[in-house]
């Protein structure tokens, strides 16, 4: 596969447009959560995230997703409300200090998305792709803000029992079930140039099965929506790595330099976004890597 420039688009968030296409956006990841899998509990506290959140905007990040319920593999869901009460005031905080803020929400709930989404949040980032909570839809066709739909094969307390699926079967999946995450977003009144689509690594994707997903990207290319690559940290990176050395699989915190080389042939392969822990080494690898597709 060749290198693909990306097509140049305008990304219609809720005030403000973001442009797609000429340079990669960077995202930085910020989970206000006990449990995530890889950095739970360390920016658990609003003081502590607004924090973060204020260090990934001074090395480059371009919007800053929050989230405030874990997905990992086996992980618990919890209310509506406690969602909103560990993500508001961080989010708040933030746009006090620095108002120009593009904050997208980690969110599948249509409750949560209403009561964020009018405290300055421009974007839902939806990480079942409006699969798991029927009002989504409807709610960011009302709410006429950004939205990101992610492709999630089960869901987490299925993901370490599930069947594992056939390399050939990974990208056909994801292909099909983002079209017609797409066609209900459509149908439901969000116009395309709100969205975004991403293919959902580790998301049920087990291990290996992800690499397909990274190798055929250009594939999802064709469902003419711009692409956000989320491979930061993923379990299939430690594996991988554990296996070249013979050894278990290297940890989440010894992962940085495989997330770099994932995330940068994700862009050279047609990703317009990506979402990362560690903004700054993601901020040059990806300024190298529009510098190439310039010449494409």
């Amino acid at each position: 596969m060749a290198f693909i420039r990306r097509r140049v688009s305008a990304w219609q968030l809720l005030s403000r447009t973001l442009g797609l296409g000429e340079r990669t956006i960077v995202m930085g990841v910020l989970n206000v959560t006990p449990d995530s899998f890889s950095d739970g509990g360390v920016f658990f506290s609003t003081e502590a995230a607004v924090e973060h959140a204020m260090n990934m905007l001074d090395d480059g990040a371009d919007l800053i997703d929050i989230g405030g319920e874990s997905t990992r593999p086996g992980s618990h869901p919890i209310s509506a409300q406690q969602e909103l009460d560990r993500v508001l005031p961080v989010v708040e905080e933030v746009l006090r200090e620095r108002p120009e803020t593009i904050f997208s929400i980690d969110t599948y709930r249509s409750e949560t998305a209403r009561a964020a989404v009018p405290t300055g949040i421009e974007i839902v980032n939806d990480v079942s792709a409006f699969s798991w909570d029927e009002g989504m839809a409807r709610t960011c066709a009302e709410l006429r803000c950004g939205v990101i739909l992610m492709h999630t094969h089960g869901r987490p307390n299925e993901w370490r029992t599930q069947p594992r699926l056939a390399q050939t079967e990974v990208v056909p999946l994801v292909r099909d079930g983002l079209g017609a995450a797409l066609a209900q977003a459509v149908e439901g009144g969000i116009d395309r140039s709100r969205i975004v689509v991403d293919p959902g690594y580790g998301f049920g994707k087990i291990l290996d099965n992800n690499y397909p997903l990274l190798a055929h990207l250009d594939d999802l290319l064709a469902l003419g929506q711009p692409l956000l690559a989320g491979l930061s940290r993923k379990s299939f990176l430690g594996r991988t790595l554990g296996r070249a050395s013979g050894g278990p699989d290297v940890p989440v915190n010894q992962r940085g330099n495989a997330t770099l080389a994932a995330t940068t042939a994700a862009i050279l392969a047609g990703a317009s976004i990506i979402r990362v822990h560690e903004v700054c080494p993601a901020v040059e690898a990806a300024r190298i890597a529009d510098a190439i597709l310039a010449e494409v």
